[in-house]
This record gives C-alpha cells, structure tokens and sequence, in this order.
C-alpha cells in the first residue's frame, strides 16, 4: 500500500491544479523561515495537498465537488482520521486561492502562530 501512495503521490504532483500550483509558490515562500510544507504527500492511507510536519499542519485546495454530500462525508472521515493524528486541517476553496491568496495565507499564517 505504501508503495502505491507514493506512485499516487508522485503522479498528483506532476498534474496539481493551478489553485495548488499557486498555492505551492507562496508556501515554499516560507523555507525561509523554517516552515518547512511538503507537497502532494502521503500521510497514513492518504495522500494530503500540503503538509507540514512542524507543527502538524494538512492545507487541503477544495474545488467545487467537495461541497457535494458525498465528498463531504468522505472529508469528515479524512479529517477525523488526521486530527486523531495530531494535525489540524485547513481547508479552502479554490476559489479563494483565486480571488483572495491573501486571506488564504493570513488563514494559514495565523495558525502557524499560534503553535510556533
């Protein structure tokens, strides 16, 4: 199973979405102050859209099928399942990466604040 997530992990990277690829750039922005995110990485039996592992952090780009009942409930059980690993998810839409990358990255930033 392992080896399959990376397969799947290394494909989702070469076809990320513009919102990932943009997202992507600004949080690599951050190396430099040693917040370290990881992209398109397995975690457990998922594969994750940004991590980072200090603090415990999943950022997760939504497009418009996860507002549907059905991929809803599948990311209730994925975010459970990963909270109960010690990270806090943050989810946004795409079209906040969009429209609206600031509020995004104050979001996230607040957060890594609160826990750095």
């Amino acid at each position: 199973m392992v080896k399959r997530l990376v397969s799947i992990a290394r494909s989702l990277r070469k076809r990320m979405t513009p919102q990932e690829v943009k997202l992507w750039i600004r949080l690599r922005q951050w190396r430099s102050e040693r917040i370290k995110f990881r992209r398109q990485v397995p975690i457990g039996r998922y594969v994750v859209d940004f991590a980072c592992f200090d603090p415990k952090i999943v950022i997760e780009v939504d497009g418009g099928q996860h507002s549907l009942d059905s991929h809803r409930a599948r990311d209730e059980r994925r975010d459970h399942w990963l909270k109960g690993q010690g990270f806090e998810v943050i989810r946004v839409w795409n079209m906040d990466v969009d429209g609206n990358m600031d509020g995004v990255l104050t979001q996230i930033r607040d957060y890594l604040e609160g826990r750095v």
